[in-house]
């Protein structure tokens, strides 16, 4: 089951001018090349949260659209199709369902205007949160339809702050560790899941291309630094119990940083990109 945590609305949408500005436009630009002699673009977003990737992907696709959105909560999905309505040119449905059982039969096929149309699947920060052997479906139920997939934003557990503090190393490898957790027998990705994605296509015959796309947050993100810090601690606390203490005078630091402008993250993610 990909989503096992519920994930806020109030996260996503604090996060998503970050996101913006990290995925890559360059694989953006060698998608729209590939479905560039397609009527209609059928684009299947697995995991859309509140709609973010089809905000941000839509006008750079340019063309006839029609968006089938993905996810098991109700709610994200209720609040995604309220955030597209007014879309010019952009028709959508939404399917309450679990991504990791998606098949290349409902990459084919769409229950929206009787158009032919290519199919393109997408993601946003979700294989991290999957296991090796759901991203595996993933990909074959990509490759059955051949369907060309633009998966980005999955962490690579690397995070640069500046200042730089002696407990930096610590606190990332307990928070990497805490992504790999195994949660109901489901043993996550967490930094390995662009590899692990990169070999299920490789296997079959298919080289997609990735590209970095990292957060660069400072002192005009302090509201989305904020929050990932008391995320990034919180989860490394979890993993690793004794860091609850100097983590405390840590953040303490950090925050004061964040303050007054001084703090400076770049947290890794990278994008992948299978065109058949």
């Amino acid at each position: 089951m990909a989503r096992s945590l519920k994930v806020p609305p109030a996260w996503l949408r604090l996060r998503e001018p970050a996101d913006a500005a990290a995925r890559s436009e360059e694989l953006v630009a060698l998608v729209r090349a590939n479905v560039a002699d397609a009527p209609r673009v059928v684009v299947h977003d697995l995991g859309c949260g509140t709609g973010s990737m089809a905000r941000w992907l839509a006008p750079r696709l340019g063309g006839r659209q029609h968006w089938v959105m993905y996810d098991q909560d109700p709610d994200l999905l209720e609040y995604a199709a309220s955030a597209l309505d007014d879309r010019p040119g952009l028709t959508f449905q939404t399917r309450q369902a679990d991504v990791t059982r998606v098949t290349s039969a409902d990459l084919s096929s769409f229950s929206g205007p009787a158009t032919a149309g290519r199919s393109l699947v997408t993601a946003s920060a979700l294989l991290d949160l999957l296991t090796a052997d759901e991203v595996d479906g993933i990909v074959q139920a990509c490759v059955e339809a051949d369907c060309p997939a633009l998966l980005t934003l999955s962490v690579t557990g690397v995070v640069d702050l500046n200042p730089v503090d002696p407990l930096d190393g610590e606190i990332m490898a307990a928070f990497n560790a805490h992504q790999r957790r195994t949660i109901d027998g489901r043993r996550l990705l967490g930094p390995d899941a662009v590899a692990e994605t990169v070999a299920a296509f490789t296997r079959r015959g298919v080289e997609p291309v990735v590209r970095a796309s990292a957060w660069r947050l400072g002192a005009d993100d302090r509201g989305v630094l904020v929050e990932w810090l008391a995320g990034w601690l919180g989860a490394a606390c979890e993993q690793r119990p004794e860091l609850a203490e100097p983590a405390l005078a840590y953040q303490r630091e950090r925050l004061a940083q964040a303050a007054d402008g001084r703090l400076r993250v770049v947290v890794g993610h990278e994008d992948v990109l299978s065109c058949g």
